[in-house]
């Protein structure tokens, strides 16, 4: 069923991710190769909760959240193509290379995830990951990633 599947809406997302307001990062994901890569979006808005201390006056996305929408698309294109839907999983962070911000993402950007797998099989629990996240063509972030997949028993 899931190899079929190339693209997640918000709902297919939440059967997939654990997270949920105000931590879900993540409103779709489109071009599922598999486990190979996969394009997220986040349709960055003013009422978000981080813009209240981040910065007043001058609202700016935290770069850990953009690494985090990243962690989260790559996570969704691992729920589709492992058929892990309406099973748990839980994905932990075990390290974050080469992190570079180059642009502030403000509420109005939409952040375009690509995300790629580095390094990973199906059944393995260690994965590593690429991601660039741009706004309109220009680099946003860029990180390397790497997490333990906790797989549903």
């Amino acid at each position: 069923m899931s190899q079929d599947i190339k693209r997640a809406d918000i709902q297919l997302i939440q059967r997939i991710l654990p997270h949920r307001y105000p931590f879900l990062l993540v409103d779709k994901v489109e071009e599922i190769d598999g486990t190979t890569s996969a394009v997220g979006y986040k349709n960055v808005t003013m009422n978000e909760p981080h813009f209240q201390g981040h910065f007043p006056g001058t609202p700016i996305m935290p770069g850990v959240t953009i690494v985090e929408a990243m962690a989260q698309t790559s996570g969704v294109m691992l729920g589709v193509s492992l058929d892990i839907i309406d099973k748990d999983l839980l994905i932990y962070f075990m390290s974050i290379d080469n992190c570079k911000f180059r642009r502030k993402v403000i509420p109005g950007d939409v952040l375009r995830m690509d995300v790629k797998t580095l390094r990973g099989k199906p059944g393995g629990k260690i994965w590593r990951f690429n991601g660039v996240a741009t706004v309109e063509g220009e680099m946003a972030a860029e990180a390397d990633f790497m997490a333990y997949v906790d797989l549903p028993k």
